[in-house]
């Protein structure tokens, strides 16, 4: 397929259609090829194509350098961790695009293997010093550990031997034994003939969250033969290594077998128990000499600990302040290896690579390759050259800014646009905040949304250097977006007349009722003061407030709103009808143009463009006229002569006339086809309003028969608007494929000799493509039914966000007003909270949702490929934001 390029023509589609590609082909000297990449990443104007399909990634000339960077990631990734240990935040290292364009002095001062080989030593240096001071940290943590649970245990034993166990032994008398000897023969009294009876004993400190197992597993493993006790330790102990605090506590376990003392060994081990051996308690001299001992060495190694920790502090406190630089010296320099990889090595000496350039670009590739060779004394020339044809699919590159950034992503979303193919996100930046709107028009709601897009756009800069959370970057980059969407909803809300479910009389009602200054009576009728009409009826912005106070009030909305959805709705799929024809026109497929776009066009039309005819000229016609030109009146009587009826009042010499002079005294038995004085036929003879579902479906149903006319000849009219339908689908489903199995035929026979053979294949070829027509011909067809009547959410979204407000404010707001002060106030929360959380919340994402459909399935489908390739370009910017995300 050709594709224009006039340069007026693309400036003026440069958001329309994507932007021109050329596949280019690079030759560059290899001690050159450093310095070309890293000016080439500055302009991320060039996608590069694998030369090296074959090879696998070991096998790659610049291997060895991609595992260096590697490898020195991981060493940042480790600076980074222990910087987190410390809640160090890693300082930034500015703003991307600055870094970009003014790459630090180092790497202009050195090679990139020489600026790898430099921060290999600087980091190597950095980070075997940081594992040093890990490693000693951890040994010191763990002797620390050791001391401060080997001091709870000295103390927490002696207060047991000291207050416990005389008590625990006088429970004992219930077995008919004294106190002194149970207390002698648990603690292992001092004469020898009970030396045999002494209780042995193991000490130590266990995980309080494993206390309850290490119990339970002692008392199965021993069958009750031991006696154990708790003592929870208050401050917590430091795990060595990961840091972490952990709840410990003292146990001791007494037991009177060797058999015992192997099990209960092997279960401290399993639970990782510390156990730690004990003096004679009875030798208090020695129990408090090893407790001042122990207490003099836990104060030197925290002394030395804390010593560890401050070194360790420093100097992850001066990595902070470089890791982030380094993070991304070495992303730039992996890009620019990983690159190179990519291109072939044909001549020694000499790369060569192949690309997608953006047309406009393809001179600054040229000048940025040769001002690099130029830097490097080169004698042998660069060359940056065209490509010829065939070349692979050129990929879909959008140039966007901060406003039609989250819409062109809403489009990719659902699929990247093919090359040059009509960009829905260009139409999309309108209707999807504008329908939206719709079905969310509310003037107090709306403008809750509207002042959070605001606030955001005002916070911008703020947290464009600020590092943000998932959720916040979507918030921040939907944050036009977002206002869009508020503004809309504030449009419609005015349209609807609807502010917190409320109608707002800002320009005065053009409806009065009888004895409104005083009161008005349930069911008394509302009047305009001027002619039906008439321009001082009109009221300037929306709809009449007086229609929020009728009893016909969700009558008269449930009628606008709906037939507002139809009217929106076929005029932007009819849109996108369009545009599959300027597709067409664009690509020179006058198949597709005039056997696929016009039939869609005729099908359309003839019966759901008519629909908003019909539909405005309803709108438009005075029925009060036409409906009074049907009716019989006394003459000179009440109702003679009303200035509603638009033509002259006729007296026909009876005493009850029609306003148009037919006489009703003779012709009591006539009915309105003989009384309305139009003839447009059927039975109102066009004096009676009619019922647009039924008109419409009796276009297929009963053509020709029109109960209920608008217009003179409708029947006719409606006839051939079927007619013209009926026509295009046939048209639809078997021109081109009729077409294009001609052309097959034709090519292969002349180009294959056998008959027999060339027509299996013609077959073949044929019912491929009738069942694809005939696919596209349902969905087409079936579809503009069914997403007419998907439109129809539109109305349905915008009535139950008006009801949901209205059932809140009456309930929680109107309700409690009527008790007091006090009730209303705690009403008002209720009504605030709810608001919030299912008006401001849930609703927003339910519009955005539907809305959303609407324009992938309803809109998109009629045009929209969306089997395009995303421009991914060699970009240093986009390699580094895209680490940060």
């Amino acid at each position: 397929n050709t594709v224009r390029s006039s340069k007026k023509y693309f400036k003026m589609s440069r958001w329309f259609r994507s932007e021109l590609m050329e596949y280019v082909s690079l030759i560059v000297n290899e001690d050159a090829a450093h310095g070309c990449l890293a000016d080439l990443g500055k302009m991320g104007v060039i996608q590069f194509t694998d030369l090296n399909p074959d090879l696998t990634p070991f096998q790659r000339r610049y291997v060895s350098f991609v595992k260096r960077c590697d490898e020195l990631e991981r060493k940042l990734r480790f600076f980074a961790n222990e910087c987190e240990k410390f809640d160090l935040p890693l300082e930034s290292a500015g703003k991307v695009d600055y870094f970009v364009e003014n790459p630090p002095k180092e790497t202009d001062e050195k090679a990139g293997g020489q600026l790898l080989e430099s921060m290999e030593g600087e980091l190597e240096g950095y980070e075997s010093q940081l594992r040093e001071l890990n490693t000693y940290s951890e040994k010191l943590t763990t002797e620390y550990n050791e001391k401060v649970e080997l001091q709870e245990v000295l103390e927490k034993a002696r207060r047991f031997f000291m207050t416990d166990a005389p008590r625990l032994a006088a429970s004992e008398l219930t077995g008919g034994r004294s106190t002194k000897a149970v207390s002698e023969n648990l603690l292992g009294g001092s004469d020898a003939r009970d030396m045999d009876m002494r209780f042995s004993s193991i000490t130590g400190v266990v995980a309080t969250e494993e206390k309850a197992r290490f119990e339970r597993m002692i008392f199965r493993a021993t069958r009750g033969n031991c006696y154990v006790r708790f003592a929870q330790i208050k401050q917590p102990i430091t795990d060595p290594k990961t840091g972490a605090l952990i709840e410990k506590c003292v146990f001791i376990i007494f037991y009177k077998s060797m058999s015992i003392e192997i099990k209960l060994k092997k279960i401290c081990d399993a639970f990782d128990a510390h156990r730690y051996s004990l003096p004679d308690m009875d030798e208090a001299p020695a129990v408090d000499r090893m407790l001042t001992e122990n207490a003099q060495e836990l104060v030197d190694s925290r002394t030395v600990l804390l010593k560890n920790q401050d070194t360790r502090y420093r100097l992850c406190q001066m990595l902070s302040k470089q890791t982030e630089h380094w993070t991304w010296l070495v992303l730039r320099e992996k890009a620019i290896y990983h690159s190179l990889n990519q291109f072939k090595a044909d001549v020694s000496g000499m790369l060569r690579g192949e690309g997608w350039v953006i047309a406009d670009c393809v001179d600054d590739v040229r000048d940025a390759v040769n001002k690099a060779h130029a830097n490097m004394d080169m004698a042998m020339p660069s060359l940056v050259d065209h490509v010829a044809q065939p070349w692979p699919t050129p990929p879909t590159h959008f140039a966007t800014n901060k406003f039609t950034y989250a819409y062109q992503e809403f489009v990719n979303t659902y699929g990247i646009p093919r090359y040059r193919e009509a960009n829905p996100a260009l139409f999309t930046a309108a209707t999807f905040p504008f329908l939206f709107g719709v079905m969310y028009g509310d003037v107090g709601h709306g403008m809750f949304l509207l002042c959070a897009g605001l606030a955001l756009i005002a916070n911008e800069k703020k947290a464009e250097d600020g590092k943000l959370s998932e959720m916040a970057s979507s918030m921040h980059s939907a944050r036009y977006m977002l206002a869009m969407m508020g503004f809309f909803a504030v449009y419609a809300g005015f349209l609807y007349n609807d502010c917190f479910s409320l109608g707002l009389n800002l320009f005065g009602s053009k409806y009065t009722f009888q004895g409104e200054d005083e009161k008005v009576e349930h069911g008394t009728e509302a009047y305009t003061e001027a002619k039906y009409g008439d321009v001082k009826n009109v009221y300037p912005f929306g709809l009449d407030p007086v229609w929020h106070v009728s009893e016909n009030e969700l009558l008269f909305f449930n009628s606008f709103k709906m037939k507002l959805s139809v009217i929106l709705g076929i005029t932007q799929m009819f849109a996108g009808t369009l545009l599959k024809g300027v597709n067409s026109i664009f690509f020179g497929e006058t198949i597709d143009f005039f056997f696929e776009f016009l039939p869609m066009v005729a099908f359309s039309a003839s019966l759901f463009l008519y629909m908003i005819v019909l539909i405005i000229m309803k709108w438009s016609i005075d029925w009060n006229s036409r409906m009074m030109s049907a009716t019989c009146f006394e003459v000179n009587g009440n109702g003679w002569g009303d200035e509603n009826y638009n033509n002259d009042w006729v007296d026909c010499g009876a005493e009850e006339c029609t306003p148009w002079g037919f006489d009703c005294s003779n012709n009591a038995d006539a009915g309105l086809e003989s009384k309305c004085p139009l003839g447009f036929g059927g039975s109102g003879n066009g004096c009676q309003p009619p019922n647009l579902i039924t008109t419409l479906i009796n276009i297929a149903l009963k053509p020709g028969n029109v109960e209920e006319p608008l217009y003179k000849g409708q029947d006719n009219v409606q006839m051939i608007l079927l007619a013209v339908a009926g026509i295009s689908v046939p048209i639809l489903l078997l021109a081109k494929p009729l077409i294009l199995s001609s052309r097959q035929s034709q090519e292969k026979a002349e180009s294959i000799k056998d008959e027999n053979d060339g027509e299996d294949h013609g077959e073949d070829g044929f019912g491929e493509i009738i069942i694809h027509q005939a696919i596209e011909t349902i969905e087409f067809v079936l579809g503009m039914v069914s997403n007419t009547a998907s439109y129809l959410r539109l109305w349905a979204l915008s009535l139950a966000h008006s009801e949901l407000a209205t059932v809140f404010w009456e309930k929680a707001m109107l309700s409690t007003l009527k008790v007091n002060w006090i009730a209303a106030f705690f009403g008002f929360g209720i009504f605030a909270g709810v608001t919030c959380g299912v008006l401001l919340m849930m609703d927003v994402l339910e519009c955005f949702l539907h809305a959303l459909r609407l324009h992938w399935v309803e809109f998109q489908n009629k045009f929209y490929a969306a089997d395009g390739v995303r421009f991914a370009p060699y970009s240093f910017k986009q390699t580094i934001k895209d680490t940060q995300s």
